[in-house]
């Protein structure tokens, strides 16, 4: 799908109409979640969705997740738990996606489930997301705003310098808070496990339900997005758990130390999220090896270094 020129618009009530009229007649839109961006598309709509992989670069088989606007909405897709609804209540809306499985009559594209009998659901914080959803009264598939495998955008520039003019429309609403996408947490078996790390602690919500999450392996088959073991890469080599950057490399710190930039001085996890990809999108611009320095593997550490690991990896 190309267009000759990708529209930038506002989080105002007329732009977010537009937006949400471009969705229903099968356009791409990329929009604002707490996260990152989202690139959407109608989940109900076959031929959009294929258009979405299309425009990214997606291989078909990893599945996406679709966006609702209540707990009512996502009812209306999936059969729905009483774990599903303990976590709903605690953490939606915001960055927690959960994987139910699909409930009969549900009208969502077998392309966004990649033919899977299960479906990711998620309530978004962002006021311009909900705004969307709510004026479109329909689920949105969204993956990341950004060609497949690269850097996740957590701005406007950052989807345009990956998508122009092969998507409609760009709903602009500053920069994203989180930084890293969704934890996503499977409930279609017996105990509930932990699908992808992301911008909610694994701890926060095993406190909730008051026992371990199940862990996934690395080598279980794809049942969510985010579990590519290359993924979310710059185009320059990535080293981690560096303490002693090479004089060619540039340095990704995190905490008190020289580098080239720093996710957070003050050694703060929330700051070191919502900074990932941002500073990873100006290093790549500069074309030269990335080293990183060590982040704890606690709280959104665990999601941080998720994403380093798929950015690291070989490919």
């Amino acid at each position: 799908m190309s267009n000759s020129s990708t529209r930038i618009l506002t989080a105002q009530p007329q732009d977010i109409r537009q937006a949400a009229a471009l969705l229903q007649a099968g356009q791409l839109v990329a929009f604002p979640t707490e996260t990152v961006y989202g690139l959407g598309a109608d989940a109900r709509q076959g031929e959009a969705v294929a258009a979405l992989y299309a425009a990214k670069g997606r291989p078909s088989f990893n599945p996406l997740i679709a966006h609702v606007h209540s707990i009512e909405a996502a009812k209306r897709h999936v059969i729905w738990t009483e774990t599903a609804n303990k976590l709903a209540e605690a953490f939606w809306p915001g960055p927690l996606t959960l994987v139910l499985p699909l409930r009969d009559g549900h009208d969502i594209s077998h392309l966004v489930t990649a033919g899977l009998e299960t479906l990711g659901v998620r309530i978004p914080a962002h006021p311009a997301a909900r705004a969307l959803l709510s004026a479109l009264d329909g689920p949105v598939a969204a993956p990341s705003a950004n060609p497949s495998g690269r850097i996740s955008p957590t701005t406007a520039a950052h989807v345009v310098a990956g998508l122009d003019g092969r998507i409609a429309a760009i709903v602009d609403d500053g920069p994203c808070g989180v930084g890293v996408e969704s934890t996503i947490v499977g409930l279609s078996g017996e105990t509930p496990i932990l699908l992808r790390p992301g911008g909610l602690a694994q701890e926060d919500i095993e406190a909730v339900l008051g026992h371990p999450l199940q862990m996934r392996d690395a080598s279980d088959p794809l049942t969510a997005p985010g579990q590519l073991l290359s993924h979310y890469a710059p185009r320059a080599k990535v080293r981690l758990n560096v303490t002693t950057p090479d004089p060619a490399e540039l340095y990704l710190g995190f905490g008190t130390m020289s580098c080239d930039l720093n996710l957070s001085d003050s050694a703060d996890l929330v700051e070191a999220a919502a900074n990932l990809f941002g500073h990873l999108h100006q290093l790549d611009a500069m074309d030269k090896p990335i080293a990183v320095a060590p982040i704890p593997e606690y709280g959104l550490g665990a999601a941080i270094n998720d994403r380093l690991r798929r950015a690291a990896a070989p490919r």
